[in-house]
């Protein structure tokens, strides 16, 4: 029952977030610079007011924008995000051929900072004060500091050079190329894994180093319970609590990075397209991809809440 009703309250805060994003998205768009029927229409001479004045009614761009905005949000409520105005194709036709590739990247490069901030965080506990220790940290803040799209245009110069007939840029489907598929990924997966990794792996320390510092790891200590047993069983399960907020914080962090690595490395994701509507004017697309990242955002704040219960069912309670 609690956390049914932890759930509930959580799905609350969900409906209530979205609608102040919707707001906000729906703003801020309307006051990018340029209007999007004159960009459409270009330097064309023959163009008429009247026409110009057509097409602004037809996209209801004439309307005062709470109007604009009310028909959009009803229409989005019911599950018609309107249609691209340069194609014309329902917009979420366009945002489902370009989501798999980021969803895909951000995913990689997610399960890759966890993966290796673990054993990295661990590791950087267990030296301190030792040698190797200095050596370690500078790695770690190196890692924190460097931009991922440098990284990303590193890697793509020294592979090239070193290994010419490595596939690294643009994207294929896994169904069609499992292998080419990995191996376009792993690259801009790792460039955009890194600062989240070496944070995650710094955390980890902290919070392991703290808890090793607790009454309970005394005790445990003082019973003869082996070190590694106290490292692994006891301190890691409540210092990995911290860890998991900031992993669910981070997914946030990496669609937004995935934006600028898929420029780099030329993968035709979520963020390419959504650059690409910004410079359109594109406002349906544009408002429906930043609405979609948004709830997969907080939707993975939501997972996060779940799973403390399942790590530490006290705080259910």
């Amino acid at each position: 029952m609690v956390l049914l009703r932890r759930l509930r309250g959580r799905l609350i805060d969900l409906a209530i977030v979205m609608f102040g994003v919707s707001i906000l998205v729906f703003g801020f768009i309307r006051m990018i610079p340029g209007d999007a029927v004159a960009i459409m229409l270009g330097a064309n001479a023959e163009v008429t007011e009247e026409r110009i004045d057509a097409i602004r009614n037809r996209l209801g761009l004439d309307l005062p924008i709470h109007e604009q905005y009310l028909d959009w949000l009803s229409k989005v409520l019911r599950g018609d995000f309107g249609v691209s105005i340069w194609t014309g194709k329902p917009v979420i036709e366009e945002i489902g051929n370009h989501v798999w590739p980021t969803l895909q990247l951000t995913f990689l490069a997610l399960l890759t900072a966890i993966v290796l901030a673990i054993p990295l965080g661990i590791l950087m506990a267990r030296i301190r004060g030792r040698r190797g220790e200095a050596f370690v940290q500078a790695g770690s803040v190196i890692g924190l500091t460097v931009p991922p799209f440098w990284l990303g245009i590193i890697m793509i110069l020294l592979l090239s050079t070193l290994a010419p007939s490595l596939q690294m840029l643009g994207y294929v489907p896994f169904s069609e190329d499992p292998i080419g598929n990995i191996q376009r990924l792993l690259l801009p997966a790792f460039a955009l894994s890194l600062p989240i990794m070496a944070n995650l792996a710094r955390l980890l320390r902290s919070t392991l180093l703290e808890a090793l510092q607790q009454d309970y790891i005394r005790t445990a200590r003082a019973k003869g319970v082996p070190a590694r047993r106290i490292l692994y069983r006891h301190a890691l399960r409540n210092a990995i609590i911290p860890f998991v907020t900031s992993v669910g914080i981070m997914a946030g962090y990496l669609l937004g990075g995935a934006i600028v690595i898929e420029q780099v490395f030329a993968i035709p994701g979520l963020g390419r397209l959504i650059l690409g509507a910004i410079a359109e004017r594109n406002y349906p697309l544009l408002q429906a991809a930043i609405l979609l990242v948004t709830c997969c955002f907080v939707l993975v704040n939501f997972l996060v809440d779940v799973i403390y219960t399942v790590i530490d069912p006290r705080i259910s309670e």
